[in-house]
């Protein structure tokens, strides 16, 4: 009995194991295809990542663990050799019987605990997406195209060379149809940028010293009408801010506000960028002739921070030719229409006005704001998957107690409608039980989800670990599909018929 019992057990947790596998490779291959491009060590496409031996044979040997562990005690319990006892342990109510109902009990509770904890997880980071999609990035990314160019070679080591490929390359772009303005960088917004140094001529810093450094970056005139960026004080630079010309530069409002205090205007002071650094690197002090308005660089999850903007023509030789080695120019250009329509023509005019240099990561700004968040998004969308699969689970898993419980119970319900109770009683007796279990894997689930938010907490963003909406709607809708999954099985029992459920076996 015992090995007829475990065949049967084990059968059925390997066909759950194989199909379970089937489904896992279905879903990697999905994945693989919406996740972003930055995750390391899945090659092209998801090449790399494959079905390994390991893997499979885990599975397996998972299955017929389950398949033994969960069919063992059942078929120990239904091959005993006492067929007195047994017959009258039937008529009360097995002990065995009992035992089991405590064991389905705890796993019904233990799923909808499960599934709480991670649709928890889940709606935190849906409300993160959202609050991600709200967020004023500083700039206008619509109908902007942006390609990237390396200045390799002796030719780009002087700022005199960088610039005039610069001047050239706008003249031919802001020549094209179709063509609002065009412009160029060392570091476009949302994906980083470098830091410097700095002090204030006559402002001897009050809190520190200021060699912490600050955001750095260069632009070509056009730059903030390209991206629509305020300029909130003062004038934007020009193309007769050269290299012979005074040098200026521009600081952002957060740079502004942090180290000048009580609204003071920095437009008119100097700065002095590159300070401590070197020689190569010291430039001289600068006049500040605008304060722009705040751009988020790192991410749209990250507050701006003090920036330095200065004119890409009046960089010294020295940055010049450490940037050419670490990072390409990004050519800027906002468009009439959709951006990628100009992508061929413009990168023509750009190798005509380099001498021959190639353009690539040729890509609309909207594309870099999605992509931006590509790693919070996948992010949301494995734990919505895993939250989902956890909700479906624990409903099937109250369903089948419950629906179990009222096959086992049939004669007793019977007993109970002869003995006067309606059917309105023995619903609310079923739902109840059902129900009970539920709000108690509920209430386990709220309390271990509150100490595991702290591990999702560094992925969020514009909402608490401790949600309060979270918190509430969560359990809300977990207990309306407890209900639904108990109140199948209980129509069912307020509808049996009394005389029927009396000679059930």
């Amino acid at each position: 009995i015992v090995q007829q019992l475990l065949t049967e057990s084990v059968l059925l947790a390997l066909m759950g194991g194989l199909l379970g596998l089937v489904l896992a490779l279905t879903g990697v291959r999905a994945l693989l295809a919406l996740s972003p491009g930055d995750i390391p060590r899945i090659g092209e496409d998801g090449a790399a990542v494959g079905l390994d031996w390991r893997v499979a044979a885990f599975t397996l040997g998972i299955s017929v663990l389950t398949g033994i562990l969960f069919g063992l005690i059942p078929a120990l319990g239904a091959s005993r050799p006492d067929l007195s006892s047994s017959m009258k342990e039937s008529s009360r109510g097995s002990g065995s019987s009992l035992r089991h109902s405590i064991v389905r009990s705890l796993l019904v509770i233990s799923e909808v605990s499960l599934a709480l904890v991670l649709l928890v997880g889940a709606s935190l980071l849906i409300r993160t997406f959202v609050a991600l999609r709200s967020v004023d990035p500083g700039f206008d990314a619509h109908s902007v195209l942006t390609m990237e160019m390396a200045m390799n070679g002796p030719r780009f080591e002087k700022t005199a060379g960088v610039a005039q490929v610069v001047r050239d390359g706008r003249q031919r772009l802001n020549s094209m149809p179709g063509v609002i303005t065009a412009s160029a960088t060392n570091s476009m917004p949302l994906v980083g940028g470098f830091g410097l140094p700095f002090s204030i001529v006559g402002k001897p810093p009050q809190d520190g010293p200021y060699t912490g450094g600050a955001g750095w970056m260069a632009v070509a005139p056009g730059y903030f009408d390209a991206f629509k960026i305020p300029i909130k004080r003062g004038r934007d630079f020009t193309d007769n801010d050269t290299g012979g010309a005074q040098g200026v530069a521009m600081v952002n409002e957060a740079m502004a506000k942090q180290f000048w205090k009580n609204g003071e205007n920095p437009v008119g002071q100097q700065i002095v960028i590159g300070h401590g650094v070197g020689p190569e690197f010291e430039e001289p002090a600068r006049l500040i002739v605008a304060v722009v308005g705040d751009v988020r660089d790192g991410g749209l999850n990250n507050k701006p921070e003090p920036k330095m903007i200065i004119p890409l023509a009046q960089m010294t030789d020295g940055l010049t030719e450490l940037n050419s080695k670490i990072a390409p120019i990004t050519w800027v250009i906002r468009t009439k229409f959709e951006p990628h329509q100009l992508a061929a023509s413009a990168a023509d005019e750009l190798r005509k006005a380099s001498g021959g240099l190639p353009v690539a990561r040729v890509r609309s700004m909207d594309e870099v704001v999605v992509r931006s968040t590509a790693r919070q998004d996948f992010n949301m969308l494995l734990l919505s998957i895993f939250g989902g699969s956890a909700l479906i689970l624990a409903a099937i898993g109250i369903y089948g107690l419950m629906a179990y419980s009222v096959t086992q119970r049939t004669q007793e319900i019977g007993i109970r409608m002869a003995m006067g109770a309606d059917r309105g009683r023995i619903t609310k007796m079923v739902i109840w039980q059902g129900m009970r279990l539920a709000l108690v894997g509920v209430v386990i689930g709220v309390g271990a989800a509150f100490g595991l938010t702290k591990l999702v907490a560094s992925l969020l963003y514009g909402v608490k670990q401790w949600d309060p909406l979270v918190f509430v709607s969560v359990p809300v809708i977990l207990s309306a599909v407890a209900l639904l999954a108990v109140w199948l099985p209980a129509i069912r029992a307020s509808k049996l018929n009394p005389m029927e459920a009396l000679r059930t076996e």
